[in-house]
């Protein structure tokens, strides 16, 4: 099929950091073996040149001892109003860098740590992808929505101008 498109390397990091980056949420999932899936949202601090993740959390957090006692986890990111979705499995680890916590430190992680950048208990927790796919648009949601609405005017299928496509990186 036409909307088919995996990307790999490059090309894969420029997809995930397009995404997650404009989407900026994510529900961050732990524990993928336990039903339901531990899950909280989160937001997205960055996403490195290597196509690392990297968020904000609290040493205390059920998160955080959930990731080490195991560290698979699995990020969906949903943007409905622009139809750009993406879902990532990886490898979760935690650390307590206080140089990138500088880097990565936004007025609004205050929120949940007392004495700001320098509560002991911020740590950060960089997820590095093993698999991901995504979904979005050629050509954006509004193009999509008169596409599928000729589509269903003239009675066939035609190309919505959707993409999906697994992510190598």
């Amino acid at each position: 099929m036409g909307n088919f498109e995996n990307l790999s390397q490059q090309e894969a990091i420029a997809k995930i950091k397009e995404l997650a980056e404009d989407i900026k949420i994510c529900m961050f999932c732990t524990e993928l073996s336990v039903r339901p899936i531990p899950t909280r949202p989160m937001s997205l601090q960055e996403v490195d040149d290597k196509g690392n993740l990297w968020f904000i959390s609290s040493a205390k957090s059920n998160k955080n001892f959930e990731i080490k006692h195991d560290n698979e986890v699995q990020l969906m990111f949903a943007k409905n109003a622009d139809a750009h979705f993406l879902s990532l499995f990886g490898k979760a680890v935690i650390y307590k860098d206080k140089a990138h916590i500088e880097e990565v430190w936004t007025p609004i992680a205050k929120t949940w740590f007392e004495e700001g950048k320098n509560d002991p208990d911020v740590t950060i927790i960089k997820v590095e992808p093993t698999e991901a796919y995504y979904w979005d648009t050629k050509e954006g949601k509004m193009i999509t929505m008169l596409r599928w609405a000729a589509g269903a005017v003239v009675g066939k299928s035609i190309d919505d101008g959707s993409r999906e496509g697994r992510l190598n990186v």
